[in-house]
Parts: C-alpha cells; structure tokens; sequence
C-alpha cells in the first residue's frame, strides 16, 4: 500500500515554511531568507519512501498585500491550498497568535493541520501557551518542531502521510523537486543576494536566466531604478562576485554563471509574474 497526495504550507512571512519544508525532503529545495516575499512562487518538493510520496509545495508568505507585486503574491497562496489533500498552516513559536494568523487561518480548508515551528528557540512552557492559544483556529491536528533541529519533523511527516490516500505515485522516485534548472538557478542567485546585501538590497528585485547553453548559465538581476543597479553590483563588482562565488559553488563542476543587471521598472507589474522564472 501507497499513499500519495500534495501537502500545502501556508503561513504569513518568516514562519520559515522554506526551512521546514527542505528538512521534511532532506535536502535544499527551496531558498531560505529572514526577508519578506523570499518565496515567490509554489515550489514544489517530492519526498518519496517505500510507502508514500508527498508532494510539499511552499507558498508565499501570506500578508496584507501592497501593489500589485504583493497582490500576486497572495493570490499564488490562497490558488496553492485548492485541490489538495493537507493544509498545513506554519506558525511561528517565537511570537503570540496575531490577527495576521487568524486571517491566514480563515483562508485555510477544513482539516488543515497547525504546525508550530521555532519551538527551539522557546521555553517549554512557551510552546504550551502557543498551541492552547492556537486551539481556537480548530485545526484537525497539532504539531510542535523545529525546523532548524529537525526536532518534531518525522511525527509531523508521519502524521501528513496518514491523512493521504492510497494511489500511484506522481513523480519518479528519484525527482526531489519540479523546478525547472533555470528557474532554480535564478534562485539561487537571489537567495545569495539577499545574504550578501542584507538590509541594502532594493525590496523590489528579481532574477531570471535567459541563456543556458551548458555549461555558460546567463542569469539577469532586474531592479526597477538606476539607483538600485550600483547597490546590486557593488564596489567593483564585489557584490556580484560573491553572488557569482557561493551560487557556483551549488551547481555542477564546471558551470560558467554570467551576472548582469537591468533596470526593468514594470517587472513587478506584470500579471505573467513567475511564469518566467521572475
């Protein structure tokens, strides 16, 4: 017997769904930040066992949008939780239940599964308060972890593979993610622009790899002002040698990765945003 199905993670910013959910699968999948809008589309994650495949898709964080870049953004989460199996909705253990979950909680199916991550960085007594508070969003199931230890991880991973049902599996067992290599790539690339320029980076940025001729990988990095481009390459070029440095060093031997900038003021009013690889 098999059990397959998609499990959605919700949850608003920073909850840290993209950690959890690459320690669910075992390896890196989707890019971690502390900032806002990390995740910029579903990102769908395979775990697949003798018993059971689950398909994990990470979604944005879920805030009250502003422009149309945000806007898009809610819609790709709210769109992720239809026609799935499990809900999982992510808090955070480090802070006290807030209008912002409650609001996430109301756009949440019947039987979503509460998940309280963080509770590593938290007392004991904590964690308790956090889920009896949590008690009145009435999700079917509750599960304290830690997405940094792994701590609670298998029980919550049990626990999401008996509430699917029995079927053939999606994927072949060797896939981890359905991400297409160009769009990952382009990931990466803004996930290590968001450790490198940390509080300086223009909030509205976005990569996307327009030539891939293996193994020469051009990827351009879209800010929306000519001020911004100077931030993004740095003092000579330093800021993209060190994205071009750690991204290289997640690829296969061999990769060429070419970093250009473009001023590009309307990407993030697109309505195809995401379907690029932006």
């Amino acid at each position: 017997m098999r059990r397959t199905g998609f499990v959605t993670l919700v949850g608003r910013p920073n909850v840290g769904k993209s950690t959890l959910l690459n320690r669910m699968v075992g390896t890196k999948v989707s890019i971690v930040s502390d900032k806002v809008q990390t995740t910029r589309s579903p990102v769908r994650a395979v775990l697949t066992r003798p018993d059971a495949q689950v398909v994990f898709v990470d979604t944005p964080g879920m805030h009250r949008p502003r422009g149309p870049l945000g806007r898009r953004l809610q819609e790709v989460a709210t769109g992720a939780m239809s026609g799935v199996d499990v809900v999982c909705l992510v808090l955070d253990a480090t802070a006290s239940l807030g209008p912002g979950d409650r609001a996430v909680a109301a756009q949440t199916p019947p039987g979503a599964v509460l998940v309280l991550n963080k509770i590593d960085a938290v007392s004991r007594p904590t964690v308790l308060q956090r889920l009896q508070a949590a008690a009145e969003l009435g999700c079917d199931e509750y599960f304290p972890v830690s997405a940094t230890t792994g701590d609670g991880v298998d029980a919550l991973v049990e626990g999401l593979v008996a509430r699917l049902p029995e079927g053939p599996a999606y994927y072949p067992c060797e896939t981890v993610r359905d991400t297409p290599e160009a769009v990952w790539v382009a990931e990466l690339v803004r996930e290590q622009l968001l450790a490198v320029l940390r509080d300086e980076l223009p909030h509205a940025i976005a990569t996307r790899v327009t030539e891939w001729e293996w193994p020469r990988i051009r990827c351009e990095i879209l800010v929306q002002r000519a001020s911004q481009k100077g931030i993004v390459i740095g003092r000579g070029g330093a800021v993209l040698k060190a994205v071009g440095t750690a991204v290289r060093g997640q690829l296969q031997p061999g990769a060429y990765l070419e970093l250009a900038v473009k001023i590009d003021k309307d990407w993030a009013r697109r309505p195809r945003f995401g379907d690029d690889g932006v």
